[in-house]
């Protein structure tokens, strides 16, 4: 008997509000999310303050030196505590009535609130949210479902020989697409699109060795290289949203974050072992290249993603050597939302 055709989702997943809605509870809130190097936060009142699928959340390294992760939410009636970005606090204060909160997030003065008995400032202390860290990178998770290193699954060993925590982050570049979170990270799972859209990339590259393999909670795209090329040859994604991958003499990180149903925002971190001046430009001109690349599928994941919403496509077919992962992809995506789903009619 044949093997069924693989077919990609219907176009309702990639346009229904009700469907995002549904990834923001199953997927995004229950699983953890990289925030990048854990450097951003190294001294104690460095913060990082984030929007993750719509949930403001901040990090905040304590005069202790503890790691701490918060709502970015005050207590009171719901103002954003710090702006997003980096920067130092010593004091968590709210801009909008000036509640004070300490550095572990209890409420310590509400000014001119007034008497009322039954007001004590103990209950009032900000949302606390999982935070952990992996070699060298920042996690955080609203309310997981599991521990970070299950999550991780083959990850670990797929990146066991490489001395990340010996790269040293240099560079932050920020993108927002007019897609849908899932139409940009079928687009990254496969090489199939190479050809058509990355051609100066697929130059420096041996196509016809193009392999992509999904493992647990990770999809490892490898390729041979031709001279020339800046590329390591080894591209890892990782559910639900996140990338890294290797090239010379360092590595790139990816938080993939859905800031709508149409809307996704991309937050590279570059990360390079030769810090000298002399290899300035070779560092610049990596993260130029790979720039360059993760722009030119802008424009296909937003005209796609237009399509997507006309009404006029209909499921095609999935390739069997290109877009396996694809398909193992999507099916994580409907394993975490249709129970729910349906569990919720």
């Amino acid at each position: 008997m044949p093997t069924p055709l693989l077919r990609n989702l219907d176009p309702r997943y990639y346009v229904d509000p009700a469907i995002h809605a549904a990834e923001r509870q199953a997927i995004f809130k229950r699983h953890w999310q990289v925030l990048g190097p854990v450097s951003q936060v190294a001294e104690p009142g460095q913060y990082l303050a984030v929007e993750l699928a719509g949930w403001k959340l901040f990090v905040l390294r304590g005069k202790d030196g503890v790691l701490r992760a918060f709502h970015n939410v005050c207590r009171h009636r719901g103002a954003r505590l710090l702006t997003e970005g980096s920067g130092r606090c010593e004091v968590l204060r709210c801009p909008y009535h000036l509640w004070l909160y300490d550095q572990e997030g209890r409420l310590r003065k509400a000014p001119w609130f007034g008497e009322d008995p039954g007001f004590d400032v103990a209950d009032w202390s900000l949302e606390p949210i999982s935070l952990d860290t992996w070699r060298g990178l920042l996690f955080v998770a609203i309310a997981p479902e599991t521990g970070l290193l299950e999550q991780l699954g083959d990850l670990p060993e797929e990146v066991a020989d490489y001395p990340l925590e010996s790269f040293t982050a240099v560079g932050t570049e920020r993108f927002v697409m007019r897609s849908n979170w899932k139409t940009y990270t079928d687009n990254f799972v496969e090489g199939y699109h190479i050809p058509g859209i990355h051609p100066a990339f697929h130059k420096v590259i041996e196509f016809d060795g193009f392999e992509t393999v999904a493992r647990r909670g990770v999809v490892r795209m490898t390729a041979p290289q031709k001279g020339g090329s800046i590329y390591g040859g080894k591209w890892l994604w990782m559910w639900p949203g996140w990338t890294l991958s290797v090239f010379q003499g360092g590595m790139n990180t990816s938080r993939i974050n859905p800031l709508a149903v149409d809307e996704t925002e991309l937050v590279y971190h570059f990360y390079f072992a030769d810090l000298s001046e002399a290899a300035a430009p070779h560092r610049q001109r990596t993260i130029d290249t790979n720039i360059a690349i993760v722009r030119e599928d802008f424009g296909i994941c937003e005209h796609t993603q237009k399509n997507y919403a006309s009404g006029a496509y209909r499921p095609g077919p999935l390739s069997p050597k290109h877009e396996s992962s694809v398909a193992y992809f999507q099916g994580k995506v409907l394993d975490a939302i249709e129970p729910r789903r349906a569990a919720a009619e």
